[in-house]
């Protein structure tokens, strides 16, 4: 018999990969109950959602965080290099280091976003990890979970409300009904409520008016969520979230449409982070879902903080590509909540190093499957670029070579080889999803390295509070995303003249920008060079206390494919669910 007849022998009687869900369903779970308790958390201080989900009580938290004082509280940031649609494996990385971090005798816990419907039943997935680095119970995480995104979507549209019916049932604020800036929301990919009219049908319909969609984790009201310090710091923050200018140009808040009190009210659950477990036992935070392209992109702070006070090492993860979550997190994130990170574990694949050596767009997983290590190779420039980008901080980098079961040793090695070699930086195979801590220890062993040779003094952000608002855009512009200079288009230039007359310019800003490029263009691959970033907007997030700059491919409601991921998924009579990933 023939090498080839061999492997065709073997590929034919070798057993399929189970699902997530398969895996997820054949797991013995512990009661949350039981689990966190020897992690600083008793029966009284858990709000419970069936046996094995719940959320953390105030009074608990404020018990943790006091208990940080005495943890080592070291904060590894998990982000990624730039990624292809399907997502190269930075939750999975986050759960399973988590994991292996126990695994090998530390304290962790881990700390991550909840998912949003939209990409569940898009393209991405959830958002539960996979493989044996999962969260569970993940067909309740990445279905409805806790309500959060629920509560936060009616919270959104109860705002949303009160303000057409205080624009057309007797205006005493003179608002501007060109100049409103709170859509509506909903948790669901939908381009086709991209752009919509309000107020028809007559006396009894409302003021017509042009009007939009955004995805609830698009609203302003998740990055208040995940910035806030407790409830009575989220009905502030709240309470000063712009919905509209008035015919003079000034700024109208949920305060002065007299709706803070109800749209916090219905967020004073929400506020709670939620706790599972992962596969292997480990408690997991699991609260707020920010976008890292639209928004700030990491879990709440609330989490962070709670966190803190059960373990040593916390492993938390931030959206997209290096250039979106991580730059956010060190200047926006780190600063509101006063954090400083010890290490930055940056996830790479061969898959996506091929999609940018190949100059894909749009991606064709066919052509990468066949591609060789020459193909990885020619991406490096795209790794390369995010690698740099993060020791601009100060924080130790370790790239953690998440490994697909189509990659070869070769491929592999190149990668470690090139890491280490060329970028000087420590590097790890992993294979936490197909073997859980197993296969992570030399990653493990690589950030318990690099958490205690760093030194929080030398952590530093990109940009001062005290600097212009266009020297904060030019430095991400320039420093992260590569450009050579920043063009404003539209508006722009009176966006940031009235965000200087509103006193807004000391806020940090946050860069909604295409994740599929480090540019602003989605078809440039690897590390594009000669090109201007375009910024056609700027507009205050007064309740996060920060400022937003859309560029021109930015959008706040995705939309779904020609063959969504929810064509692909089913429940039987018996309520068993399948296709969900």
């Amino acid at each position: 018999m023939s090498s080839q007849d061999e492997q065709s022998a073997a590929e034919e009687t070798q057993e399929p990969i189970p699902t997530d869900y398969d895996i997820a369903q054949s797991t013995d779970m512990e009661p949350i109950w039981e689990l966190v308790e020897p992690w600083g958390l008793g029966l009284d201080d858990l709000q419970y959602f069936g046996e094995y989900t719940a959320k953390v009580k105030q009074h608990a938290i404020e018990r943790l965080r006091e208990q940080a004082e005495d943890k080592e509280q070291n904060l590894v940031l998990v982000t990624g290099m730039t990624p292809t649609p399907k997502g190269e494996g930075k939750t999975v990385t986050t759960v399973g280091l988590g994991q292996t971090l126990n695994h090998v005798g530390e304290e962790a816990m881990i700390a991550i976003r909840e998912p949003s419907l939209g990409p569940v039943f898009g393209v991405k997935g959830g958002a539960a990890g996979g493989g044996r680095s999962q969260v569970l119970p993940m067909e309740d995480i990445n279905l409805h979970f806790t309500g959060d995104l629920h509560a936060l979507t009616s919270a959104h549209n109860l705002i949303a409300a009160m303000l057409d019916a205080k624009i057309s049932q007797g205006d005493d604020l003179d608002i501007d009904i060109n100049n409103v800036s709170w859509p509506r929301a909903i948790d669901m990919n939908d381009r086709a409520l991209r752009e919509t009219v309000v107020g028809l049908g007559g006396k009894t319909g409302g003021t017509p008016r042009e009007d939009s969609f955004l995805l609830t984790a698009a609203s302003e009201l998740m990055a208040v969520l995940c910035l806030a310090s407790d409830l009575g710091d989220l009905k502030e923050r709240v309470s000063r979230i712009i919905v509209a200018y008035n015919e003079d140009g000034d700024p109208v808040t949920v305060d002065d449409i007299e709706a803070t009190g109800p749209a916090t009210m219905l967020l004073r659950d929400a506020i709670k982070p939620n706790v599972v477990q992962t596969i292997e036992g480990t408690p997991a935070l699991v609260h707020g879902g920010p976008f890292a392209n639209i928004a700030h992109g990491t879990n709440s702070l609330v989490a962070d903080k709670t966190a803190f006070g059960m373990g040593d090492y916390l492993v938390t993860e931030a959206g997209f590509g290096s250039d979106l979550g991580a730059e956010k997190f060190m200047d926006v994130v780190c600063r509101k909540g006063d954090m400083t990170p010890n290490a930055v574990v940056l996830v790479a694949s061969v898959r996506a190093l091929k999609y940018h050596g190949l100059d894909q767009w749009p991606v064709d997983y066919d052509e990468i499957d066949e591609a060789g290590v020459e193909a990885v190779e020619a991406g490096f420039s795209n790794l390369d670029k995010h690698a740099t980008n993060l020791q601009k901080f100060g924080v130790p980098v370790v790239v953690s070579v998440n490994r697909f079961p189509d990659d070869t040793d070769e491929e592999i090695q190149a990668v470690l080889d090139h890491c280490r070699e060329d970028l000087g930086v420590r590097a790890a195979e992993s294979n936490v999803f197909s073997d859980g801590s197993e296969g992570g220890v030399d990653l493990a062993e690589n950030v318990i390295e690099a958490t205690e040779e760093s030194n929080e003094e030398d952590f530093r952000m990109l940009y001062d509070d005290e600097d212009s608002i266009k020297e904060k855009i030019h430095t991400v512009a320039t420093e992260i995303y590569g450009a050579d200079d920043v063009k404003y288009t539209g508006g722009a230039l009176d966006d940031i003249e009235q965000m200087n007359d509103l006193d807004f310019d000391d806020y940090p800003v946050v860069m909604s920008k295409t994740f599929h490029s480090l540019s602003d263009d989605a078809s440039q691959k690897g590390a594009p060079e000669g090109w201007e970033l375009e910024i056609s907007e700027v507009y205050p997030s007064a309740g996060a206390g920060f400022l937003v700059a859309l560029t021109a491919d930015a959008l706040t409601m995705p939309g779904l494919p020609a063959r969504p991921a929810a064509a692909d998924m089913d429940i039987d009579e018996d309520g068993n669910i399948s296709g969900l990933f």
